[in-house]
């Protein structure tokens, strides 16, 4: 019999592709939904589109997490509503790019060994 031991609920599971692409998208400043569809489609090389659904589907659930908040922004021409990246988010993207870091050394490590 196989033990395995549980690891206890966190925030710290890994995030969906969306959620970790607007959060990269809001780390070096604040983004309203336009700029964040596109600034998404660039950071992953136009692999990723979101749609608007999607994507505010994902702000709706990362407001209510604390991980974003709104942001007044000085173009208020069309009643944009921005968004910035909190301390609580920047901590859990820090945390999904530490976790996919393992992961990657991990899977050259075993690419390598295997190539040998």
């Amino acid at each position: 019999m196989r033990h395995v031991e549980e690891q206890p609920e966190s925030p710290s599971r890994p995030l969906t592709e969306p959620v970790l692409l607007i959060l990269l998208s809001l780390a070096d400043k604040p983004r309203h939904g336009y700029a964040l569809m596109k600034d998404i489609e660039t950071l992953s090389a136009g692999r990723v589109r979101m749609t608007t659904g999607t994507l505010y589907g994902a702000l709706r659930r990362l407001l209510e997490d604390s991980w974003i908040e709104r942001f007044d922004q000085e173009d208020t021409s069309r009643e944009k509503q921005a968004y910035r990246l909190t301390s609580v988010g920047r901590k859990q993207m820090a945390t999904e790019l530490d976790r996919m870091k393992q992961l990657t050394r991990a899977a050259a490590a075993r690419l390598r060994a295997r190539e040998a």
